[in-house]
């Protein structure tokens, strides 16, 4: 099963959005700790509205514990500069596309870890766009390179 995973997030509303996400699309979210919010804050909730029973998300208090659960899969790096573009990736069902929290982004000793980093790429003078709506782009092309892409319209 193809996961999202989330290091260090700071801002409960884009973590609410991802695991809204990862709720429409049958995926995991991961958080990798330490999180920079309660899950009880109310901007968390809002933001997820009443899609987390939905939603199959897991806590790892530590980068470490996040990467011995995840032993055997590819974890690729999304960056906002660097790497390759994400539309000429090949992504596998199995991929754990990583993020980065929203002020810093991926520290370098956990880009060094990984194999893969990938970026969006952008218009001249654009630094980044927020790290929700990134994941998102990212999600649905590896979703739609391996057909995993619900197929069940919204009403």
């Amino acid at each position: 099963m193809m996961k999202l995973a989330f290091y260090h997030p700071e801002i409960p509303q884009n973590t609410g959005t991802l695991l809204r996400v990862a709720a429409c699309f049958g995926v995991s979210l991961e958080l990798i700790g330490p999180l920079g919010f309660l899950i009880s804050h109310r901007h968390f909730r809002r933001a997820h509205l009443d899609y987390a029973p939905l939603a199959t998300s897991t806590i790892h208090a530590t980068f470490d514990s996040f990467w011995t659960a995840c032993s055997g899969q590819r974890v690729i790096a999304l960056l906002a500069q660097g790497g390759d573009s994400y539309t000429s990736f090949s992504f596998l069902p199995s991929d754990i596309l990583l993020l980065g929290p929203e002020s810093t982004g991926l520290p370098l000793e956990i880009i060094n870890k990984v194999q893969d980093r990938i970026t969006i790429p952008m218009q001249a003078g654009a630094r980044s766009l927020n790290v929700a709506i990134a994941g998102s782009i990212v999600l649905t092309e590896a979703l739609r390179q391996c057909a995993l892409l619900p197929t069940q319209a919204v009403a």
